[in-house]
């Protein structure tokens, strides 16, 4: 039987730290309801899930943060009947001066009258202080990722260019100057706080258009900029994929910090090539590996964890700016 189909969408995070070799986590209290709880709250309209979360947890706590793996959602029946959705990502507090939080809109922090205290506690803690179990599952999934050495992650983002004009609607010009769509660039915009969300710091694409186009407003944006490679381009990549391959090795997965590769279809097949290459089972099963992989304007988000051999992806998931997918 298939799932009920979600009335409310909310989002959140579970903030960890580790501290004199114990993982912490943030719990907050909701004073209009005496309860103890993870922070989260529902989407405004025209909000991302990962936006909402990051913009949730800096309302009710006051800690700016960058996400990392997404967590199992929570479904469940409100008293009237409908059904809600509350997705959660693990996440890490930033500085201020990060870039990727110029992508964000200002925070306003929630009144005392609804959250009165935030508080670091101990797993074992936060699981006794909490008041449903559903959060405290949560918890339990964390806990096992970092005993699994699985939560400290890096992200990376790979973006397939956002709608452009059809290749035979381009007459003015030709292949490389082929511009987005006006459906494209409310994408390339709504992308902003999704690489925000998940604290982008390094931008790399193809310098045709409609790619450079797809990263320009989150480089404005923050200020970070796109180093244009050649080799992403569909031409090239025609003539010579091996360039790409090598562009992965040495320019992403050398890398622990996080990235966005904005590229083109016919480019995805060998840039997923390299990066899954030692991806476990569990994580190949989870993704679409067959054209076209990645429709317009959406992201294959990908987090990585180093090991001796090189990086590796541990989780991923698909994520389109500004869409609610549950």
């Amino acid at each position: 039987m298939s799932a009920k189909p979600v009335d409310v969408h909310a989002a959140g995070a579970v903030i960890w730290r580790v501290r004199r070799g114990k993982l912490e986590v943030v719990v907050v209290h909701r004073a209009k309801w005496n309860d103890w709880g993870l922070p989260k709250g529902k989407l405004e309209p025209g909000e991302g899930l990962a936006e909402c979360a990051v913009r949730e947890v800096a309302e009710e706590t006051g800690l700016l943060v960058q996400l990392g793996q997404r967590l199992e959602p929570v479904r469940y029946q409100l008293g009237d009947g409908r059904w809600k959705q509350s997705t959660y990502w693990v996440a890490r507090e930033v500085g201020e001066d990060h870039p990727a939080l110029n992508g964000r809109t200002v925070p306003l922090r929630a009144p005392k009258s609804e959250i009165d205290k935030v508080e670091w506690l101990t797993v074992k803690e936060a699981k006794a202080r909490l008041t449903y179990p559903h959060d405290r599952d949560r918890l339990d999934e964390v806990a096992d990722l970092y005993a699994d050495d699985r939560l400290d992650t890096w992200t990376l983002v790979i973006a397939r260019h956002a709608r452009a004009v059809k290749r035979h609607a381009w007459k003015p010009g030709t292949e490389h100057d082929r511009p987005l769509t006006k459906a494209g660039r409310e994408q390339t915009r709504a992308l902003v706080p999704l690489l925000s969300a998940f604290g982008i710091r390094n931008l790399i694409s193809s310098p045709w258009e409609r790619c450079a186009a797809t990263l320009a407003p989150y480089a404005k944006t923050t200020g970070i900029p796109i180093d244009f490679r050649a080799e992403l381009t569909e031409a090239a990549h025609k003539e010579r994929s091996a360039p790409v391959a090598r562009l992965v090795r040495a320019q992403i997965l050398r890398r622990d910090e996080p990235f966005a590769l904005c590229t083109h279809r016919p480019v995805l097949p060998t840039v997923l090539d390299e990066v899954l290459d030692k991806a476990p089972g569990r994580v190949r099963r989870s993704l679409r590996l067959e054209d076209p992989y990645l429709r317009p304007g959406e992201c294959l988000v990908l987090h990585m964890v180093r090991r001796k051999r090189g990086a590796v992806v541990v989780a991923a998931e698909y994520l389109r700016a500004g869409k609610v997918k549950p």
